[in-house]
């Protein structure tokens, strides 16, 4: 029996954290992600989707909610051999669409792809502009205070599921 090889985004599973630490092991070990141990991915499961062909894990993302009207996508990442097939957009996507079901106002990310983001109606801003994020997880990390990567961020305001706007 085949399984099928057709992409599908899911809400992470405790069972997945062992490809989700592959994967981002990978692209820590290049410089393009921060390391996250087992135990961060298990405290934060619940944030993570993760896309799949079939049962293979092929890429993830994670919204990780730092305020009452503010959220990160975080932990962006899509195996190398599947890069190019609009898996990050989706993942991206996927992620703006939990925030604004959840009522969340703005979405942020640190990014060495700004690029990237910037095709998805991300707008480069000031680190400043995250006070919650530099007091909460940038103090802690190595490349603390001389961050290396691109705020950007995306205001939701106005918008409904699937990035359309609403008639007001």
């Amino acid at each position: 029996m085949t399984t099928s090889r057709r992409p599908a985004i899911v809400r992470a599973r405790l069972e997945d954290v062992e490809g989700m630490k592959a994967l981002l092991d990978d692209f820590a070990r290049s410089g393009d992600l921060l390391a996250r141990s087992r135990l961060s991915l298990y405290e934060t499961i619940r944030d993570f989707f993760v896309l799949k062909e079939g049962d293979e894990l092929v890429g993830l993302s994670a919204l990780h909610i730092c305020w009452i009207d503010l959220a990160e996508v975080r932990s962006l990442a899509v195996r190398r051999d599947r890069q190019g097939k609009g898996y990050g957009r989706v993942l991206v996507e996927r992620c703006l669409d939990d925030a604004r079901r959840l009522g969340l106002r703005r979405v942020f990310a640190l990014t060495y792809r700004p690029e990237f983001f910037g095709s998805l109606g991300f707008q480069q801003v000031d680190k400043s502009e995250l006070p919650h994020k530099v007091w909460q997880d940038c103090v802690h990390c190595a490349k603390f205070p001389e961050c290396d990567e691109t705020a950007v961020m995306r205001d939701l305001e106005g918008e409904t599921l699937e990035g359309q706007v609403s008639a007001a």
